[in-house]
């Protein structure tokens, strides 16, 4: 078969074709550069759009990724790094790369990583099994870390934000010749990637670019100013520079993470550190008065985003396995003890245990587990169905526990989201025989939402507080939870 070719509008790129075990066939068009390498005078701007090229340009290997090594700490998902200047690259994966009288719906799907790590190119987020249900598929990298974020006074701000925006113009002007529909575009993605689609959700200036939003365990923090100016003013004096543009462009790309983690990483122990993230991330979209003017559920209850349908949810256990590694140690301790250990204030601890005693029977560091949980994910989630009162909101909580972990942690749903079960890594998170009837459920509600904007089950209210419960034995779209799913998390929106 020969390989198929499409115009962009900077020019030819030539793909591949792939056929899954199935015999449906696809194509794949791996690092198509949407701006120009942000290295030399570039590093620390705004992205530029790539310029043409002559002749056909080949995609069919990866591009180089802004990740230089994969950051184990952050993330479970294989996510390879592949060194290069041009970081800045698109992924298309399409059943059909041509223009079409009846284009597919897209999905654009931004990668995590605690925005300092991460990859596009994860085989998890390969589109085969997107592609077969109808659905052109499209991952994009952006700027990470103090590159892609870090407060630098004379550059522009939240760099990455920008990368984000740009790679969505590119997808916009040139998503047609693949086959798409630049009117049906959903914006997915999954931890930081959840909270990137949020803040674009969230930004006015990108209401354009899409059209629904799937947001997959979303973590959204709003770094301050004034901490991002700290941080850097402190790795500045860390390695002897000014903090400007010229000072920082001496320090190799490859080190700014180890200084990063140098001078914003908290003080003292596990627990110290830990409490200082459940006290707001430094890594991630900065308030800078521009982009990002106030934190996301303020702009959402602005109205900001009110016509976009938006699906979002966590997995039960997102970061308990932190905690649960200490449960030998924490069973001997009151659990208003371990609460107000990590942060939570007197008047709220009684309040929070009463609404999760189903949790507190398993334990103190189960119960601690759900804090850390809900104070990362599930609060700020909670609180965004409700500032968008009566927008399109669907909320959803993954509880498949893994036969690894015992718990429904952070990334576990990710392959059942993209119905990949078979790809590397999976076992070791999920075990050896994951349920692919739920990964059926959840990847087929996920394409649902994708094409017709609705995914299946009833929409979120305050009055219904209904949630989608995905696990091995509530599978159908009739199987929802109408006891509020989410009250356990409630009262720490009253802190």
């Amino acid at each position: 078969m020969t390989d198929p070719i499409v115009r962009t509008t900077a020019g030819d790129v030539r793909g591949r074709w792939r056929t899954d075990d199935a015999g449906n066939a696809s194509a794949a068009f791996l690092g198509i550069p949407f701006a120009e390498p942000p290295v030399g005078e570039l590093r620390f701007e705004a992205p530029v759009p790539h310029g043409a090229w002559l002749g056909v340009r080949d995609a069919g290997e990866m591009g180089a990724t802004p990740q230089r090594r994969p950051y184990a700490a952050v993330t479970s998902i294989p996510e390879p790094s592949f060194p290069g200047d041009s970081t800045l690259n698109v992924n298309v994966f399409t059943p059909s790369p041509t223009v079409s009288a009846d284009p597919l719906p897209v999905l654009v799907w931004i990668h995590g990583g605690g925005f300092i790590a991460g990859s596009p190119a994860s085989p998890w987020y390969d589109g085969r099994a997107f592609n077969r249900d109808g659905v052109v598929t499209v991952t994009v990298s952006y700027r990470l870390g103090f590159d892609g974020f870090g407060w630098i006074p004379d550059a522009p701000s939240n760099r990455g934000v920008r990368d984000w925006l740009l790679a969505l113009e590119w997808v916009r002007a040139n998503v047609a010749a693949f086959g798409g529909d630049p009117d049906r575009v959903t914006i997915g993605g999954q931890s930081a990637g959840g909270g990137a689609v949020l803040h674009l959700l969230a930004m006015e200036q990108a209401q354009h670019l899409f059209h629904g939003v799937l947001a997959v365990s979303p973590s959204a923090p709003a770094v301050k100013a004034e901490v991002a100016e700290r941080i850097a003013r402190r790795m500045a004096a860390l390695v002897g520079v000014e903090p400007t543009k010229a000072g920082f462009a001496t320090v190799a790309d490859e080190d700014l993470r180890d200084l990063f983690d140098r001078a914003a990483t908290g003080e003292g122990g596990r627990l110290a550190q830990l409490r200082s993230l459940l006290a707001g991330s430094p890594s991630g979209p900065m308030l800078d008065g521009d982009l990002v003017p106030r934190p996301v559920a303020e702009s959402i209850a602005r109205g900001i985003g009110a016509d976009k349908p938006l699906v979002l949810g966590a997995t039960d256990e997102e970061f308990s396995g932190a905690i649960m590694s200490h449960r030998d140690t924490l069973r001997f301790l009151p659990a208003r003890v371990v609460l107000g250990a990590l942060g939570l204030r007197a008047g709220l601890r009684g309040a929070y245990i009463r609404a999760n005693l189903d949790v507190r029977a398993r334990g103190v560091a189960a119960t601690a587990g759900r804090y850390v949980t809900d104070v990362v994910f599930r609060a700020p989630s909670l609180q965004i169905a409700r500032n968008r009162a009566d927008a399109p909101t669907w909320m959803y909580r993954f509880s498949w526990r893994s036969s690894v972990s015992g718990l429904a942690e952070h990334c576990l749903d990710v392959p059942f989201w993209f119905d990949c079960l078979a790809e590397a890594s999976v076992q070791a998170l999920a075990g050896p025989t994951p349920p692919q009837a739920l990964a059926t459920e959840l990847h087929g509600r996920a394409v649902d939402f994708i094409a017709s904007g609705e995914p299946g089950w009833p929409a979120w209210n305050e009055g219904t507080q209904i949630d989608r419960v995905f696990d091995a034995t509530s599978l159908g779209a009739t199987s929802v939870d109408e006891s509020g799913g989410y009250a356990g998390a409630a009262p720490l929106l009253e802190a």
